[in-house]
């Protein structure tokens, strides 16, 4: 007989109560929760089974000191594998755990969930050896192995200054959904680079004055939303441009692109949504963009058509059954937003609504369906999603009464062109696909040391935004007869700034503060 023995999560109990984090099944005086989840562990041999997890409810403020201390201690299953809904797991019914004993939460709590050595048991099982012996769920072996873990939110710990973790690579957690409630995790030094992302994009050489409607952490929440889901739908189109064929500009779809490229390469599906008007134009427009290199395959381009009240349902869910969404994340980037009277404005004030399909309808319909978040990204407040900041854009902006884009989205990102923030975004996917604390939450902590292997890095650098890619593109649109947004100009220029200096510099500053991180950005 070979005997195992396995970390366990009540080895980081001590430090939690350290830290003055409640821990409610000690309150309690419970075994602690563990449930048998839908997450398959990765077989190895005659092994195969699901993971298993313990629950303890954490206070909502005091999330990220749960994720830290426990970060620091991987003897003991290191960080949370989920935080939020438990159905996130398969978890129909906390009231009824399949090992241990239930848990009650308090007001205010949300449920944490760690990896259990309680696995090994249900792998064992799978296997179904002649004989084994295991230990009973909540009774363990105790070791005289000290904690491991160093955090300064545990004084006591005394481990030597170079025996310490980097602290700038533990875990934060940050809210990501409501309905269904999410959480997820990026490190301190990823979190600091998609905030300097987020600080760059701001800047405003056309003096709109957008740095009034800047949130902290919209691009962050967006990007850790987006590593998260499955399919996107990605919208742009803005035709300012009314009295020219065809009306639209050249600020939007290189943001488009850009995210759409990012997502591809990092297993998403994308599908490009646009108006009927514009339908075939756009379509030669990306076909030429894989013929340059800019795109490596096609995306699905689509239309929305208004007929009927249950329209936006069946566009977005599968026979228009809500619990079956067919995109988890709907992204506006320049994309006309629908005004308070149902009118569509350029900034001129000059309304545009014969020329915009409702696209909106799907943004609105999507607020009451679980599993689709939405992401809107403007630079004047008019934009699809920028409804989440209609007041300032009201008080703050130019015609911003008039103007003002009354359908929000639930991040809002704002920059001083809205191509940059779809650089951003793309930037931003990047950094949460080098963190590793990020990665080994996404995979639930299974499979090897989430590290990044040299050639998913290569394949995934090649689809940053860079400013060949972006010049190539922006000289696809001109050729199509797509303008200048403020200028009208047909040339190399988005809002009226030309490409070189002012859109190549930026893009110079994004890649930098992304790629400058790469190798320290755990």
């Amino acid at each position: 007989m070979v005997c195992f023995y396995l970390g366990c999560s009540f080895g980081f109990e001590g430090s939690l109560k350290t830290a003055g984090v409640p821990v409610r099944n000690v309150e309690q005086g419970r075994n602690v929760s563990m449930y048998r989840t839908a997450v398959p562990c990765i077989p190895s041999g005659a092994f195969s089974c699901p993971l298993v997890v313990t629950m303890r409810p954490v206070p909502a403020a005091m999330l990220d000191a749960a994720v830290e201390v426990t970060s620091l201690n991987p003897m003991a299953h290191g960080a949370p594998v989920h935080i939020g809904e438990p159905a996130l797991l398969g978890i129909q019914d906390l009231s009824r755990p399949d090992y241990g004993e239930q848990v009650e939460l308090q007001p205010g709590d949300v449920t944490v969930f760690w990896a259990c050595g309680v696995t090994a048991i249900e792998a064992i099982l799978s296997s179904k050896p002649p004989l084994a012996f295991s230990h009973s769920p909540g009774c363990m072996f105790l070791t005289d192995i000290p904690d491991s873990s160093s955090s300064p939110l545990t004084p006591e710990s005394t481990n030597t200054p170079h025996d310490r973790p980097d602290l700038e690579l533990t875990p934060r957690c940050f809210l990501v959904s409501h309905n269904p409630l999410m959480y997820s995790l990026a490190s301190h030094r990823a979190v600091a680079r998609i905030r300097e992302l987020e600080m760059t994009i701001g800047d405003d050489p056309g003096q709109r004055g957008i740095r009034v409607l800047f949130t902290q952490d919209e691009l962050l929440r967006s990007c850790l939303a987006l590593s998260h889901s499955f399919s996107v739908a990605i919208t742009t189109g803005f035709p300012t441009h009314y009295m020219h064929s065809p009306p639209d500009e050249t600020d939007g779809p290189p943001g488009a692109i850009a995210m759409a490229t990012m997502l591809l390469s990092l297993g998403k599906q994308v599908t490009m949504v646009t108006d009927r008007r514009a339908l075939e134009m756009n379509q030669a427009i990306i076909d030429e963009a894989v013929e340059t290199g800019v795109l490596k395959h096609a995306i699905p381009l689509v239309t929305f058509e208004d007929s009927g009240p249950d329209s936006a349902l069946h566009f977005l869910c599968h026979h228009g059954d809500p619990t079956k969404p067919r995109y988890d994340h709907l992204v506006a980037i320049e994309r006309s937003g629908r005004a308070a009277d149902g009118n569509y404005y350029n900034m001129r004030g000059v309304n545009i609504k014969h020329l915009v399909d409702p696209i909106d309808n799907l943004f609105i319909a999507a607020k009451g369906i679980p599993g689709i978040i939405t992401t809107g990204i403007g630079d004047g407040g008019n934009e699809l999603g920028m409804g989440k900041l209609k007041e300032k854009v009201k008080n703050l902006m130019p015609n911003g009464n008039l103007i003002a884009c009354d359908v929000p989205a639930d991040y809002a990102i704002t920059a001083g062109v809205s191509n940059w923030g779809g650089y951003a975004v793309a930037c931003g996917l990047y950094l949460l696909h080098t963190c590793p604390s990020h990665q080994r939450y996404l995979k639930k902590g299974l499979g090897e040391e989430p590290t990044t292997r040299q050639e998913q890095l290569q394949d995934c650098t090649a689809n940053l935004p860079s400013v060949d890619k972006e010049e190539s593109f922006l000289s696809t649109l001109v050729r199509f007869g797509i303008r200048s947004g403020k200028t009208g100009h047909l040339a190399m220029e988005v809002d009226g700034l030309t490409f070189h200096p002012t859109h190549s510099d930026m893009i110079t500053r994004l890649l930098e503060a992304t790629q400058g991180s790469t190798s320290q950005n755990h």
